[in-house]
């Protein structure tokens, strides 16, 4: 089984294991329909937020296919401000990296800040090879969120699903290893 030892703190954040105690402020952003717009459903109920944050607290991280939500906290003040996602995928040490954030806790450099640590996490713990980010084209704050870690805009898929009753074009942003570490000297 990978090692992912947690908490994982960086300058202003932890990232941590969910806990039932996190229910109502997920509850709080993920009910809302902005930070659904660019996410998979709709607007989540607090039965639905239940079901993810029992989940997201139990996480089992072994194979492909297994993915880890880690709860982000500012560290000067507890309480969960959003989440940050790696997705282990299918190929020799693949990933894919997303995060969520409260409206009050966006525009602060909080998402740039917890991807950033789950990169780490992904390249020099657990030995990926490449980690990627699929985005919504018109998701513009994850793009250039994207373009502040350091990866780069790999494919541009147009129209390639229907989506909340549109036709949504995916953006990729990806990065390598020797990228990682080329950026990180």
């Amino acid at each position: 089984m990978p090692n992912i030892t947690l908490p994982i703190r960086t300058e202003r954040l932890i990232l941590r294991r969910f806990e039932a105690a996190d229910l109502d402020a997920f509850h709080a952003y993920h009910s809302l329909p902005e930070t659904a717009r660019f996410l998979p459903g709709d607007a989540k109920s607090y039965t639905q937020c239940m079901e993810r944050v029992g989940k997201y607290a139990n996480f089992v991280f072994e194979s492909e296919g297994d993915w880890v939500a880690l709860a982000i906290e500012a560290a000067d003040s507890p309480g969960v401000i959003g989440e940050v996602v790696l997705k282990w995928l299918p190929g020799h040490g693949q990933g894919e990296v997303g995060w969520s954030l409260a409206p009050g806790a966006r525009g602060h450099g909080y998402a740039t800040e917890a991807a950033e640590a789950v990169l780490k996490l992904g390249f020099e713990g657990l030995d990926y090879h490449r980690i990627d980010a699929k985005l919504d084209a018109l998701n513009t704050a994850s793009a250039a969120i994207c373009e502040r870690l350091g990866m780069r805009l790999e494919a541009k898929h147009v129209d390639k699903w229907r989506y909340k009753g549109e036709w949504a074009t995916e953006v990729v942003y990806a990065m390598l290893r020797d990228e990682w570490t080329a950026r990180s000297r």
